[in-house]
């Protein structure tokens, strides 16, 4: 398995997987989806093996420590440095789930936000991920304003330490 950039052929193995990892209330449609990987292709990674996309993460760097629901349907590209990497989006397909994936996915984008002197990375959760969103070490700094998908979200972040802070 190979993890790596987006490229606009992943897309209809993409739109496959959202429609597969979300409600239709919370799935991004198509368009979006688009949108993300000609604006934020640097924060849009995807796990592949044997030719076949089998899992990603994507999200633009937002300066806010939280997640908007605007940001859903419309991004932007990515400043070069500062604020946080969101995570909009983490999908594994239901053949390759509890393989680690999504713990690969999640360590990319921490080294991605360390790399480039980011602050952390920040996502919304559904409560019944939480715990495995806190092995990985994100806290969760409770109940988000999101209403995307007419769910209760939670806020979960995990902060950088770069190398000069001890």
């Amino acid at each position: 398995m190979v993890l790596r950039k987006v490229i606009m052929q992943d897309l209809d193995q993409i739109i496959a997987l959202e429609n597969i990892g979300f409600s239709p209330e919370e799935a991004a449609t198509p368009e979006a989806l688009k949108l993300r990987i000609e604006q934020i292709q640097e924060t849009f990674i995807v796990a592949e093996k044997n030719d076949e996309v089998i899992g990603y993460i994507n999200g633009p760097v937002i300066k806010e420590r939280y997640i908007s629901d605007d940001l859903f349907k419309n991004v932007s590209t990515n400043n070069s440095e500062g604020g946080y990497i969101s995570v909009l989006g983490l999908v594994v397909a239901p053949n390759y789930q509890a393989q680690g994936i999504a713990g690969r996915l999640l360590n990319y984008f921490e080294n991605l936000a360390k790399n480039q002197h980011r602050h952390g990375v920040t996502l919304t959760c559904r409560e019944s991920l939480i715990s495995f969103y806190e092995k990985y070490g994100y806290r969760n700094e409770g109940v988000s304003e999101s209403c995307h998908g007419g769910i209760k979200w939670y806020n979960l972040v995990k902060n950088i330490k770069k190398d000069d802070e001890v």
